[in-house]
């Protein structure tokens, strides 16, 4: 049984199969992972038939997903994956109906990186379509975070991210006009590190 669940779902994280459980995701939607890496979260969709596309700056990421499908989803284009920066993506204004960006916006350089990341997002989102992310975080851990300057900070495990916490994210989500539709949620792990995840849907 485990075995199967592995092959089905792959690595998937978890909050976004909660998403998948609570009916958020269906087959009429036009998918993006934005920010893909070696496609982690694109198993199950792949191979349960979704329109999905993938985006990020790596070729070898892009090619590692590209391998993933024709291993598990041979009629998937292949160009349906993009090396592309999420700051900058060639996709049309309000092409998709779901958006995953997971653990992504906290890689941005400076705060201009970070706004240039999450509107290039908003952009090509459709109206009422859903935003999930999962980025790094202060929250909960402020204290233990080391700042070094535009607005990123060293992790007590040694990384150095832009962080984000609830009162930004609040901010943002209005400054935006859009709306959560699940609560701000986040995990400390083993107090090295907070991941928080940002869910918010945009008017229609």
């Amino acid at each position: 049984m485990l075995e199967d669940l592995k092959e089905q779902f792959g690595d998937i994280d978890i909050y976004l199969f909660d998403q998948l459980l609570k009916g958020r995701i269906t087959k009429e939607m036009r998918i993006l992972d934005a920010g893909c890496g070696s496609g982690r979260n694109l198993t199950y969709l792949l191979r349960s038939g979704y329109e999905v596309y993938a985006t990020d700056r790596s070729e070898a990421a892009i090619e590692q997903v590209q391998a993933l499908a024709a291993a598990i989803a041979p009629a998937w284009p292949a160009e349906r994956a993009r090396i592309e920066a999420v700051e900058q993506m060639s996709y049309a204004d309000e092409s998709f109906d779901f958006i995953i960006s997971s653990a992504v916006l906290h890689f941005a350089e400076n705060e201009e990186h970070f706004d240039q990341m999450v509107q290039e997002l908003w952009r090509v989102l459709k109206p009422g379509g859903r935003l999930f992310a999962r980025l790094a975080s202060s929250t909960g851990m402020a204290s233990s975070m080391q700042p070094i300057g535009n607005e990123r900070y060293l992790l007590p495990d040694g990384s150095r991210r832009f962080l984000v916490n609830d009162d930004r994210l609040l901010a943002l989500t209005e400054r935006l006009k859009g709306q959560l539709f699940e609560p701000l949620k986040t995990v400390i792990v083993s107090g090295k590190r907070c991941m928080t995840t940002w869910c918010i849907q945009k008017a229609e």
